[in-house]
């Protein structure tokens, strides 16, 4: 191995010990609770290592984004994969989103209520983010009905998903009815 491939190695280390260090830390206390001196002092880092990464908090959200992206895609389509039948698919998908919501409350919000500096519904819209949508629009697309288009049909799903997940956290709905919410959209938003 050459002392370049080496370096890229090890810069990978450090890449994915920050975007661990500050999720881990943004679950635990907050986003606000991310700032790039506490990072460099979790990793054992100095500032201008960690800057050397990330030209800031936006861009390290930005990167937990991603990764978080790709896990809520991971978990619609290990969750999709094991039902059977179009109605039980979507309603495997909503608990799945939910559940990956209510788990991962910092991850979410950076994949859906900060700023990560990242492009969405763009061409130049990240790999990770297109994914996540795709692992949506999979389920979805067979339960559209006819003369709806399925990206849009997607799109008004999630965003009731998202409402669902946003108000439930806040305290806004109550966590008790959440099952029920999943089968009145299942029942009356999807053909099936």
């Amino acid at each position: 191995m050459s002392v370049q491939e080496r370096k890229q190695r090890e810069r990978a280390v450090r890449e994915r010990l920050i975007v661990a260090t500050a999720r881990e830390l943004a679950e635990r206390q907050g986003w606000d609770a991310v700032t790039t001196r506490r990072l460099a002092e979790r990793i054992e880092y100095s500032q201008p290592v960690l800057y050397s990464h990330f030209r800031g908090k936006r861009e390290i959200i930005g990167a937990v984004a991603l990764q978080g992206a790709t896990e809520l895609a991971t978990a619609v389509r290990a969750a999709t994969a094991a039902a059977d039948g179009p109605r039980e698919r979507v309603a495997a998908l909503a608990r799945a989103y939910l559940d990956f919501a209510a788990s991962n409350p910092a991850v979410y919000d950076a994949i859906f209520q900060l700023d990560g500096g990242l492009a969405y519904a763009q061409e130049e819209t990240p790999e990770p983010l297109k994914d996540a949508f795709a692992a949506l629009l999979e389920s979805l697309g067979e339960v559209t009905g006819d003369g709806v288009d399925p990206g849009l049909f997607t799109e008004v799903f999630w965003a009731s998903l998202h409402g669902v997940a946003t108000l439930t956290r806040s305290g806004r709905l109550p966590p008790e009815y959440t099952d029920s919410r999943v089968e009145l959209l299942v029942d009356r938003l999807a053909i099936v």
